[in-house]
């Protein structure tokens, strides 16, 4: 069973549930806003400092942990279905797992659908990478992480740097990745009763996503059409009440038949991104340690 703490989740998002319900036709500002609050879920991080900058083209927030390694890094991109949230509702999460890590993460605020559809969003964080790069950080000490569309977008964003031949990252981790744009997972139907999110969200953010012109099966809208030879070891978080579980269990495999290694995490009764409730609860706290864990050697910290 889910610690108390970790359900008060379950019902932030039965309450942003019913609100949605409750205004078929709360416009997308509203809706942004609503999504927006859960920054409240995470507990401030001690010892972490922010900061504001300009990383390639995008608005970043650096959250700068005290006494982490200052020349590695993780690269943040937030989930929120490609068209909510922001690099201010994920920075605290960021700040956790940064923490945990022992060292610095940017959390960049990537273009947003409809007004940005796709592939803008990818073009933003080669751009943040590629910047990464222009600030002397080897490609070694980068981590690609996100969770939700962030999660797709963190695995994309390498595939888009192995096809331009640029040197890629240590490693890519992907908590509650949504991958599979036509979804077709198992998971969808089978776990739809227990998330209290997804299952309520009235957005077709896949139509808005694509703009109308992208292809479901465009490998980097949808990762699990891509090619994996060659990527870097990958960390995949998901939950058993959440409907994109199904999207990590799959990736995974195809990754470990591309020869790729795949570390999966399946958190039992947790919700989607359950990490929001970094620092509030121990579900939360104990995938945040496990990542943290996970990547200090593939990022040369001991």
């Amino acid at each position: 069973m889910p610690s108390p703490e970790s359900d008060a989740l379950r019902a932030h998002y039965q309450d942003m549930a019913q609100r949605m319900a409750a205004d078929p036709g709360m416009p997308l500002p509203a809706r942004r806003a609503l999504f927006e609050e859960l920054h409240a879920r995470a507990a401030e991080p001690t010892d972490v400092t922010y900061e504001e900058v300009t990383a390639g083209s995008c608005r970043a927030l650096w959250c700068d942990p005290l006494r982490a390694a200052t020349d590695r890094v993780l690269l943040y991109l937030h989930g929120g279905g490609f068209v909510t949230n922001s690099a201010d509702s994920h920075r605290k999460l960021a700040g956790h797992l940064a923490k945990a890590t022992g060292a610095r993460a940017l959390v960049l605020d990537y273009r947003r659908a409809p007004e940005h559809p796709y592939p803008a969003q990818i073009q933003d964080a080669v751009g943040a990478y590629r910047w990464l790069l222009g600030q002397g950080y080897a490609p070694g000490h980068i981590a690609s992480v996100g969770d939700s569309a962030g999660g797709s977008l963190a695995t994309a964003t390498v595939l888009a740097l192995r096809e331009k031949g640029v040197p890629l990252p240590a490693a890519i981790v992907a908590v509650s990745p949504a991958y599979d744009l036509e979804a077709t997972g198992d998971s969808i139907e089978a776990n739809r009763d227990k998330d209290a999110i997804l299952s309520a969200s009235p957005l077709d953010k896949t139509a808005m996503f694509l703009g109308g012109h992208g292809s479901v099966k465009d490998p980097l809208a949808n990762p699990l059409y891509a090619d994996l030879t060659g990527l870097p070891p990958l960390y995949l978080s998901c939950g058993t009440h959440e409907m994109l579980q199904d999207d990590a269990v799959r990736f995974a495999a195809l990754a470990v038949k591309a020869g790729v290694s795949a570390t999966l995490d399946i958190n039992e009764g947790m919700q989607h991104v359950h990490l929001y409730m970094a620092g509030r609860a121990p579900e939360a706290d104990a995938t945040i340690a496990a990542i943290g864990a996970w990547l200090r050697p593939r990022l040369g910290l001991l």
